[in-house]
C-alpha cells in the first residue's frame, strides 16, 4: 500500500490527502491569487520547497478543479411563470361574519427542458413577510461586498 511504502500511518496519510484536497478545492473555488495561496499555505509551517510545490500544483490545476466542482454542483429548477388566485371566505355556518383570505400560487419551473408546477397556499401576512425578505435579499445583492463575492464566484 501507499502508506506502507511511505512508512506513514494510513490514517495520517488519509488526513493529509483530505487536507490537500480541501485546500485545493477551496482555493480553486475562490480563485485566490498566488499571494493569498502562499499566505494560506505559509501558516501551515511547511518547508519553502513544499510550499512552492503546492503553489505550482494549485496554479496548474485550479481551472480543471473549478470545472469539476461546477459539474458536481447541484442544478436547481429555474422560474418560468407564476399564476395566483385570492380566495376569501366571508362566512361559515358557525361564524356569519368573518374574512379569511387565502392566496394560492402556482409556480411553473423549468429544469433541463422539462417543466413542472408547484402549488403553494398561504395567508396574505405570510406572503407579505416573504416579499419583504426577498426585497431585503435583493437589496443586499446590490452591496459592494456581495458584488465582489459574486464576481469571484464566476
Amino acid at each position: 500500500s501507499l502508506a506502507g511504502s511511505l512508512s506513514v500511518d494510513a490514517e495520517a496519510l488519509q488526513r493529509g490527502l483530505d487536507g490537500l484536497s480541501f485546500l485545493l478545492a477551496e482555493s480553486s473555488k475562490l480563485m485566490i491569487s498566488e499571494t493569498d495561496f502562499q499566505d494560506s499555505v505559509h501558516v501551515l509551517g511547511f518547508s519553502d520547497e513544499l510550499n512552492k510545490l503546492l503553489l505550482q500544483l494549485y496554479l496548474d490545476n485550479r481551472k480543471e478543479i473549478r470545472s469539476v466542482l461546477s459539474e458536481l454542483a447541484p442544478t436547481f429548477p429555474s422560474y418560468h411563470n407564476l399564476e395566483w388566485r385570492l380566495d376569501v371566505q366571508l362566512a361559515s355556518r358557525s361564524l356569519r361574519q368573518q374574512i379569511k383570505p387565502l392566496v394560492t400560487l402556482k409556480l411553473h419551473l423549468s429544469e433541463d427542458g422539462d417543466q413542472t408546477a408547484r402549488v403553494l397556499q398561504t395567508d396574505p401576512s405570510t406572503l407579505l413577510h416573504l416579499i419583504r425578505q426577498l426585497e431585503q435579499a435583493l437589496g443586499e445583492m446590490k452591496s459592494n461586498h456581495c458584488r465582489r463575492i459574486v464576481r469571484n464566484m464566476k
